[in-house]
């Protein structure tokens, strides 16, 4: 065969019927040693050369171009047609000072969006799904996209395919291979094929391609095309942009900007029109003051301050080890009322270890059992289970490869949830060998003798009785039990069913998982939240109940087992799942109706799962939470959510992150429209008594400038109030815009426009003129909006409790905002830009005291205890 590059990124490679040579040729070709992988330097050169594995290229928009995108948006052309008719009458100073404005507002959009969409980035980077590939003789997980050509990878039930490769070996494997081939039935792959160059793909059963899924079986392969080059490449769009969809709390604000931008228009036209009709103020002046508070009052940053708080919270989440894969997530984990979880790995350590052999004599044949109908690598990626017995025999003295090389593994039947058994067929001597392990239930059902007592014995009703019996005390002590059993048998056909029958037991084995130290605080937190959670696991019912002690579970004394789940009928089903939170010896589909039987309970559920059949439950739950380190490429593709740790205290620091954020949400919107709210209302009731307006049109520009930095970027880091956690979940179908939060926005509203117009008609009133009136109205708005935005940080604890200084980006925001009022008040240049007048002592006091009194007694009302207060949101 000719020889090419080690390297697949063209086309025409791409197309290599690597299928049609025998797999040493094929490793040979892509300079790949089968047993040691690629070297890191290799693998480096090829990713350089081949790119990375992904069919998605993101280009970052320059500047430049995101700058004139920014210029287009309808409210900065308004802006920019203000500054024109600056310019055009006669105030060129005025017209540079908001153009100036219009790059500073660009700007910080440009900055907003830029770091949502990194954080968008960062989350979809983190939820890459990884592969097992050997690299240097070790094998390790990586992420996908990090794969290149001649790369080994290992392939386990419920893993996606992550490149297209060709088989070196396989045992029992069969692929899902519907999203190429439209063919629903899983396809048996084999190594050993060497295949015709015109074999379709469908046909094609020594290779494998992206985008599909083992459904069954185990093996390895060689990487032979990644990314473009892969056979879904070749299918797929010339361009592939996938934007995230919207949430539906996006669309809601989205909605409800159009509505307000009617209201801020119509204002915005009234306001000018009354003052030029009712007050004799000039036209041109009118007109720039109505341009102006149309910029300043049209609410077009909400669906951005929307996007900037669920994309950063999410990113903030994935610095806890949960990563949301949707943006919905966010918003939805604070609605959470149950978590339906797993038990080993999330409540336990998922750190298996050995403990008990039963008998102990037979500890040396249990071990040897245990390496040969095992998945695991030697001190590497694994199942928990499965590394914890190899891990035994190494300590034992065994030589793990060389047992299991010592014979040729002819099948191999992985394990499933309705037999709860793994079994394995090794060729010996002209025999058949047949190992197999998994529930002491599943084995002892189909053993026929034992050899617990140095002979093979018949297994009458008496002893199995009796073993079941022992496997429940091991069980009752917090272990994870197996049964092991063997059989030998001619060579003939190797079924299932064949191969599963009349074995020999051969004894049980013990494994400790301890619960993690930090779950028992969790779930106390959780029950303090209003959350109850569930145990839901495969495991036997007294381990589960001997963990759910251990943990702090509530109502950890009753525990239903999947056959119980089965005879009961979906309306007793609904009643059982108030009471019992234990369930054991569940199947992926008892899972499933659980978390049904919540649904119609009126329950918002959060389920935890790792494998393929876990998927229906994930996809129908509120929240389906995938687990990141033993989790399968399935599960993780149904989830809303992966945690990166499988710890179940990392759900609770999610929800407790979700309600965080989903308050600030509300406080920053609430403070936003309060602002505009106070704003109109501080320039619409002069005009209604004939007085001039308060604020000149370049004030309302750069007040906007400040009220939007505040909403959008200052209260999204805002720390939670300390009765977040001792709260009940919100409700999910309470409106965003709820009547507490409407009423926060007026008080808040009324409250700065109380103090603006307090201090503006006093100092009008008192014969001062127009600049200086306004100046103190200026002054008072600025110093007022800071003093409310600090009010509005707490709903319910006082400021002082929560911590003044703890919001280091709002206390930056309002030291820079008092600055600027400083500066355009005592520097003339910066008066004159302005247009303010310097202030003296009287002024300030009344300005001070006006924006103090007028907000700061939100701050006194927090201090006074009243029930009612307390919202379940």
């Amino acid at each position: 065969m000719e020889t090419t590059q080690p390297l697949v990124s063209d086309d025409a490679q791409a197309l290599e019927a690597w299928y049609a040579f025998p797999a040493p040729a094929v490793t040979q070709q892509l300079d790949v040693n089968p047993e040691r992988g690629l070297s890191e330097g290799q693998a480096a050169q090829r990713l350089a050369t081949a790119g990375p594995n992904r069919l998605e290229e993101e280009e970052d928009e320059p500047f430049w171009e995101e700058l004139l995108e920014e210029l287009r948006e309808p409210l900065i052309l308004l802006l920019v047609g203000t500054g024109v008719l600056y310019a055009l009458w006669g105030e060129l100073f005025d017209a540079l000072v908001i153009f100036a404005v219009i790059l500073t507002v660009a700007g910080v959009e440009i900055l907003n969006e830029s770091r949502a969409r990194r954080a968008i980035a960062a989350l979809r980077e983190l939820a890459e799904p990884t592969t097992t590939v050997l690299r240097d003789g070790e094998l390790r997980e990586l992420a996908v996209e990090k794969l290149v050509p001649g790369d080994i990878i290992r392939l386990e039930a419920g893993r996606r395919v992550p490149a297209d490769a060709r088989l070196l070996t396989a045992a029992s494997l069969a692929v899902d291979e519907s999203p190429l081939t439209g063919e629903s039935v899983p396809v048996d792959k084999l190594a050993d094929l060497t295949l015709p160059r015109a074999t379709p793909l469908a046909e094609r059963h020594n290779m494998l391609y992206t985008g599909t899924v083992v459904t069954r079986g185990r093996g390895r392969a060689v990487v032979v095309a990644t990314a473009w080059a892969t056979e879904l490449g070749q299918i797929a769009e010339a361009a592939r942009r996938v934007k995230p969809p919207r949430t539906p709390l996006q669309v809601a604000m989205e909605q409800l900007s159009h509505s307000l931008v009617w209201v801020a228009l119509g204002l915005s036209v009234i306001v000018p029109l009354l003052a030029w009709l009712l007050g004799g103020q000039p036209l041109r002046q009118m007109i720039l003051t109505g341009l102006s508070l149309a910029f300043a009052t049209i609410p077009e940053e909400m669906p951005i301050i929307i996007t900037m708080v669920l994309a950063l919270g999410g990113y903030r989440l994935s610095r806890r080890h949960a990563i949301v894969k949707q943006l919905r997530a966010v918003e939805t984990l604070g609605a959470i009322t149950v978590i339906a979880t797993d038990k080993t790995g999330t409540l336990t350590e998922n750190q298996m270890e050995v403990s008990t052999f039963y008998p102990a004599s037979a500890r040396d044949r249990l071990l040897e059992i245990g390496v040969l109908v095992n998945n695991a690598s030697p001190g590497s990626v694994g199942d928990p289970l499965e590394s914890a017995l190899l891990r035994a025999a190494e300590a034992a003295g065994m030589d793990v490869n060389q047992v299991r090389h010592a014979f040729p593994l002819q099948v191999e039947f992985p394990f499933d949830s309705d037999r709860k058994m793994m079994t394995a067929v090794y060729e010996r001597e002209g025999t058949l060998w047949v190992g197999s392990k998994g529930a002491p239930e599943a084995i002892i059902a189909r053993a026929h003798h034992s050899c617990l007592k140095d002979s093979v014995q018949t297994l009458g009703e008496a002893e199995r009785q009796a073993l079941l019996e022992q496997a429940a005390q091991l069980a009752a002590a917090g272990l994870r039990v197996l049964a092991l059993a063997e059989k030998c048998m001619p060579a003939g056909p190797l079924a299932r069913e064949r191969a599963e029958s009349n074995l020999t037991l051969v004894g049980l084995v013990g494994l400790a998982d301890p619960p993690r130290p930090a779950v028992p605080a969790a779930l106390a937190e959780a029950q303090a939240a209003g959350i109850r959670s569930l145990m839901i696991t495969g495991d036997h019912p007294l381990t589960a109940a001997a963990i759910a002690r251990a943990v702090g579970l509530n109502g950890a004394g009753r525990v239903l087992t999947g056959s119980e789940l089965a005879d009961l009928p979906d309306d007793a089903l609904r009643d059982v799942v108030k009471e019992v939170s234990v369930y054991a010896r569940t199947t992926p589909a008892d899972k499933l109706r659980l978390v049904r039987a919540l649904h119609a309970d009126g329950q918002r559920v959060a389920v935890t799962g790792d494998g393929v059949n876990d998927a229906p439950a994930l996809a129908a739950a509120d929240i389906g939470v995938a687990m990141g380190e033993t989790g399968t490429d399935v599960a993780r593709e149904a989830a809303d959510m992966v945690l990166a740790d499988d710890n179940y205290a990392t759900i609770i620091t999610a929800i407790e992150e979700g309600r965080v954020l989903f308050e600030n949400l509300q406080k920053a919107v609430a403070y936003y429209l309060a602002v505009k709210v106070g704003l109109v209302l501080s320039t619409l009731i002069p005009v209604l008594l004939a007085v001039p307006v308060p604020f000149a049109p370049i004030q309302i520009i750069l007040m906007e400038l400040f009220m939007d930095l505040a909403a959008s970027a200052a209260f999204i880091i805002e720390p939670s109030e300390g009765d977040l956690m001792r709260r009940p979940p919100r409700d999910p179908q309470q409106p965003f815009l709820d009547r507490a939060m409407v009423t926060r926005i007026m008080t808040g509203g009324l409250s700065l426009f109380a103090g603006v117009s307090l201090a503006y008609l006093v100092t009008w009133y008192t014969g001062r003129e127009l600049v200086h009136a306004q100046t103190v109205a200026f002054v008072t708005w600025f110093i007022g909006h800071v003093f409310l935005a600090m009010n509005m940080r707490t709903e319910r604890e006082p400021l002082l409790r929560h911590g003044l200084l703890s919001n280091r980006l709002i206390n930056f925001w309002a030291a820079a905002a008092l600055a600027f009022v400083a500066l355009v008040t005592l520097v003339p240049p910066a008066r004159a830009l302005v247009k303010t007048a310097a202030l003296s002592g009287p002024d300030w006091a009344l300005a001070i005291g006006s924006a103090l009194v007028s907000t700061f007694w939100m701050e006194v009302r927090k201090w006074i205890p009243v029930p009612w207060r307390n919202r379940t949101g």
